[in-house]
């Protein structure tokens, strides 16, 4: 998986080997406060599964979602601040330091000097929004550790290390591999909370955390520019 500071990715979980219950085990509640919400969570997740299947059913489910909105913080040479909300099938909307941008389809609808232009985009232009792992095209050379228990923002949440090495972006043939890693947490309906990476760019430090919400919210809208 080629890591840049917009088109990161990763999902999986490891859990421990599943233990039969018995029935007073079956029946027992789970522990209140913040360990049986993290338990709860856990307990959504397959445990026979691989972190490989973890990471795929988790990105079916995201690639599903008929809508979410999503944050990233960018902190580094170039520090920013873009939030973006996603209505199926090819709807977007990104609010950015330079002005709010929407696309629908392969047009992109720029706002500049108060007016609205509008413009082609190429194809494959915001695939780090609606598929940040592309895992069929960048599994090779990837592993991931399960990090434990976790939480985001309050949620009970799996919290996973994905490291990855392969040939430079630039350099696809090239036989001189590039390592890189990042964290992810999926919450327990499956779902990604948030992709946290960093690295350099331009030989310059940089720090990105990648956050998505409200999925499957009727309330977030997506129209063109009047």
């Amino acid at each position: 998986m080629s890591i840049r500071p917009l088109a990161l990715a990763c999902l999986v979980i490891a859990l421990a080997a599943c233990k039969p219950s018995t029935p007073a085990e079956t029946d027992a509640p789970a522990p209140a406060g913040p360990a049986g919400m993290l338990e709860q969570a856990a307990s959504a997740l397959d445990p026979l599964s691989s972190p490989e299947d973890e990471m795929k059913a988790s990105m079916d489910k995201f690639l599903k979602a008929k809508s979410f909105h999503a944050v990233m913080d960018m902190q580094g040479a170039r520090s920013m601040v873009i939030e973006m909300d996603f209505v199926a099938p090819d709807r977007y909307r990104m609010k950015m330091p330079t002005g709010t941008q929407v696309v629908i389809g392969d047009t992109m609808y720029m706002q500049v000097d108060g007016r609205s232009m509008k413009a082609p985009l190429p194809p494959g232009t915001l695939t780090q929004w609606r598929d940040p792992l592309r895992i069929e095209e960048h599994k090779a050379g990837m592993s991931v550790e399960s990090l434990g228990n976790d939480s985001v923002d309050g949620q009970p949440a799996k919290k996973y290390l994905v490291r990855h090495t392969g040939p430079g972006p630039s350099r696809p043939q090239s036989s001189q591999p590039q390592s890189s890693e990042f964290t992810f947490w999926i919450g327990g309906d499956g779902l990604p909370l948030q992709l946290v990476s960093q690295g350099e760019s331009q030989g310059k430090p940089y720090s990105m955390t990648l956050r998505y919400s409200r999925y499957d919210d009727p309330g977030i809208v997506v129209d063109a520019p009047q």
